[in-house]
Parts: C-alpha cells; structure tokens; sequence
C-alpha cells in the first residue's frame, strides 16, 4: 500500500522557519514529479514547490528565495524547508507523488502550518 506521510508543520512566528517532511513507503522512491502543494482556508489548493527524480526543482513565485525542496533517496523522503515564513504562510500542506510507471497522482494527508503572532 502507498503511502506519503507528512510531518514537521506547527505554529510559528512571522520570520520563523519551519521543516516539512513527507516519507514514502510501500513503493521506490522513482517519481516523474514530487513536491508540495498548500491550501489554504477557503481558497483551492496551490502548487508551491516540485522536484524530480534527478533533483530539478521549481517553485511558484510567491516561495522563491524562501522555500527549498529537496530530497533524501535513502530515507526515500521528500523536504520543504521554509524560511522567511509570513501569515499568509499559513495553510495545510500536502506532498504529492507522480512514480514512474504506476498510473495516478499520490497524496499524502496534509499538515497544518500556521504562521502568527
């Protein structure tokens, strides 16, 4: 059974940094595409950042120079370190998965990250 755990969201100030991490099981850690996406409270989900399996990443505008994704094939995990964090931050944060060869986008669960005084 796939799976894509997240951990690493919490609360923390405006200018703080937070660590997200998304562990991968029941598969190879081989994808076309991963990364995460964030929603926020009454708005739809947004991409925010993607890697591939040969470590090209990209990031939507509103994360570059604060985010970074990245990955560890050994410990077949995906990160999002952010820094610089801001309260419109604040939102439920997803990984995604696109593996080779198996047909389907893979979810994980999400994890909440508020950014507030």
């Amino acid at each position: 059974q796939v799976q894509l755990v997240e951990s690493g969201g919490g609360l923390v100030q405006p200018g703080g940094s937070l660590r997200l991490s998304c562990v991968v099981s029941g598969m190879l850690f081989n994808f076309n595409s991963m990364g995460w996406y964030r929603q926020a409270p009454g708005k739809e989900r947004e991409l925010v950042a993607t890697i591939t399996s040969g470590g090209t990443t990209n990031y939507v505008d509103f994360v570059k120079g604060r985010f970074t994704i990245s990955k560890d094939n050994a410990k077949k995990t995906a990160f999002l370190q952010m820094n610089s964090l801001k309260p419109e931050d604040t939102a439920v944060y997803y990984c995604y998965m696109i593996p080779w060869g198996v047909p389907g986008k893979f979810w994980g669960q999400g994890t909440q990250v508020t950014v507030s005084s």
